[in-house]
C-alpha cells in the first residue's frame, strides 16, 4: 500500500515538474507570421491527404499573438488570429478578411520538435460562393521545430469552414510554413 501511495504521489506531481511549454520555452508571449497557398476547396480531409490537394489562385496570410497555457496538462496556446485570404484569377470573389481565436495543443513533442492541432471560431468580413457565412472554424494541423532560444518554424495545413450551418460551405484549405518570435 505504501509503494502505491509513493507511485501515486510521484505520477501526480510529473506536470508540477514538467519543463516549459514546447512551443514558448521559458517565454510567456509569441508573434507568429503564418503564408499559406490554397490547396483548394472541399472538405476538412484535405488536410492530411495531399494526394487530393488542387492548388488554386489564393495566398492566405496570418499573424498570431499567443500565449502559452496548459490544456488537459497538454502543452497549448491561445491565439489570437488576423488574417486575410487574396483571391486572384479564377478565385476572383473569394478574398475576406477575418479575426478569430483558437487554441493549438501540441500533441507529440521530442527534441524541440512538435506535432500539434488547433481549433477556434473566426469572423469573415463578408459571406461568398464557397461558404455562406461570416461566421466560420478553423482547423490546423502542425509540425514545428524551435530552432533557437526565441524562433520556431512550423509547417501546417489549415481548413476554415462553417460545419455546413449553411447550403454552401465547400470550405477553404491551405497548405504553408509559418515563422515565430518568442518574447
Amino acid at each position: 500500500m505504501k509503494k502505491l501511495i509513493y507511485v501515486l504521489s510521484v505520477v501526480s506531481a510529473l506536470p508540477a515538474m514538467a519543463q516549459d511549454n514546447v512551443m514558448f520555452g521559458d517565454k510567456i508571449n509569441s508573434i507568429t507570421m503564418y503564408a499559406t497557398q490554397s490547396t483548394g476547396s472541399g472538405s476538412l480531409l484535405k488536410l492530411i491527404q495531399p494526394g487530393i490537394w488542387d492548388v488554386s489562385p489564393q495566398t492566405f496570410v496570418m499573424f498570431q499573438y499567443s500565449q502559452p497555457i496548459q490544456f488537459f496538462r497538454l502543452d497549448s496556446r491561445l491565439n489570437l488570429n488576423m488574417g486575410q485570404n487574396f483571391a486572384y484569377n479564377s478565385s476572383k470573389g473569394l478574398s475576406f478578411w477575418g479575426v478569430g481565436i483558437s487554441v493549438d495543443t501540441a500533441l507529440l513533442q521530442y527534441n524541440g520538435w512538435y506535432f500539434g492541432l488547433g481549433i477556434g471560431p473566426f469572423m469573415r468580413d463578408h459571406m461568398d460562393r464557397w461558404v455562406e457565412s461570416r461566421l466560420v472554424f478553423e482547423e490546423k494541423i502542425f509540425i514545428g521545430k524551435n530552432f533557437s532560444e526565441n524562433w520556431n518554424f512550423e509547417i501546417a495545413t489549415i481548413h476554415f469552414s462553417n460545419g455546413n450551418f449553411t447550403a454552401a460551405n465547400e470550405g477553404f484549405n491551405f497548405a504553408g510554413f509559418s515563422i515565430g518570435y518568442k518574447f
